[in-house]
């Protein structure tokens, strides 16, 4: 009788454990898959994405996401044919893209203020725009880059032409300075933070204080137009989720800076840690939500990328971005 007894209670158990199981497996796959695809190695400006992720945030939407480095191919190329569903990006991209027909949409700003330009060692001399003259300075190879900084330095009477431009490549910042490069275009959120952490004093001149054209979102998160109009659920519980894990990161920068140190072990603890609790209040800012764009921001820097002769043509920014995908 024993025996028989211990039999069923078996069988009973293995039959409750496989129905959990098949519950498990049947919940996850009826999570949609989507993917989300950096802009560059995992970073503060990524942090909500990671949070959402942990913290289960995306399933509760419904969603299953993979995070995705570039690689080769850019975010904007992969979110606008359709090979991800979501990207981080930024304006500049984005609206070069929309006026040559490519159908990027921003739909959340990922901080509210331009954080990012220009540095470099106190030990340089580099105090304002036209110390930049008979200056080595090292960049991507972008024309927006020229054309910034000619911008800021006709203010004071400075000629860009004077400037000797030198493509940094991969090197990065604090290397390039050391060698052949006396300034750089930089996000100080990160590169800025980590000199802090070094003990190297910069001098920093932010682009957005000479001009307010040149207050852009830098990052955004992106997606294409065919997913807005064909899956707008979708993209709305992705940014219901991403939402959430940004206001987390606000309100608990060491406990955020904890899980993208988990995802990303590689970075370093300090770094993170200082970078998410200088970047955290960033997020939000003024902004009454997280993620709000303004028109005005659009129209701003489109005007001033077209009046510089960085587009063919002028953007319709009501079409480049969009909040009503956010939650309320």
């Amino acid at each position: 009788m024993k025996k028989w007894m211990f039999i069923i209670c078996s069988v009973f158990l293995l039959t409750a454990c496989s129905a959990g199981e098949d519950t498990a497996d049947e919940k996850k796959e009826s999570l949609k898959k989507v993917s989300v695809v950096l802009d560059w190695t995992p970073n503060t400006n990524h942090t909500g994405l990671y949070v959402a992720k942990e913290k289960g945030y995306f399933k509760d939407q419904g969603l299953d996401v993979e995070i995705i480095l570039p690689g080769e191919a850019g975010a904007d190329q992969l979110v606008a044919s359709g090979k991800a569903q979501f990207g981080v990006g930024y304006q500049e991209s984005v609206t070069q893209a929309r006026v040559q027909d490519v159908p990027l949409v921003s739909i959340a700003a990922v901080i509210q203020h331009n954080t990012s330009g220009f540095a470099s060692p106190k030990s340089k001399g580099i105090t304002e725009p036209k110390d930049f003259e008979g200056k080595s300075y090292g960049g991507w190879g972008s024309p927006v880059e020229k054309a910034v900084m000619d911008s800021i330095m006709k203010q004071e009477n400075a000629d860009v032409e004077k400037v000797n431009f030198i493509n940094m490549g991969d090197t990065d910042f604090f290397t390039a300075v050391k060698r052949d490069v006396d300034f750089a275009w930089i996000y100080y959120g990160w590169t800025g933070i980590e000199a802090e952490l070094r003990g190297e004093d910069l001098n920093m001149m932010y682009v957005k204080d000479y001009s307010d054209k040149l207050d852009y979102y830098t990052p955004v998160l992106t997606t294409n137009e065919k997913m807005i109009e064909s899956d707008p659920d979708t993209v709305k519980a992705f940014l219901a989720a991403t939402s959430k894990g940004y206001e987390y990161s606000i309100d608990n920068p060491k406990e955020a800076g904890d899980i993208l140190l988990k995802a990303a072990p590689d970075l370093d603890k300090e770094l993170v840690m200082k970078s998410q609790e200088w970047l955290a209040p960033k997020y939000k800012d003024d902004a009454e939500r997280w993620g709000e764009q303004k028109l005005e921001v659009w129209e701003n820097y489109a005007s001033w990328m077209y009046d510089n002769d960085l587009l063919d043509k002028k953007l319709e920014s009501k079409k480049a971005f969009t909040n009503q995908l956010l939650p309320k």
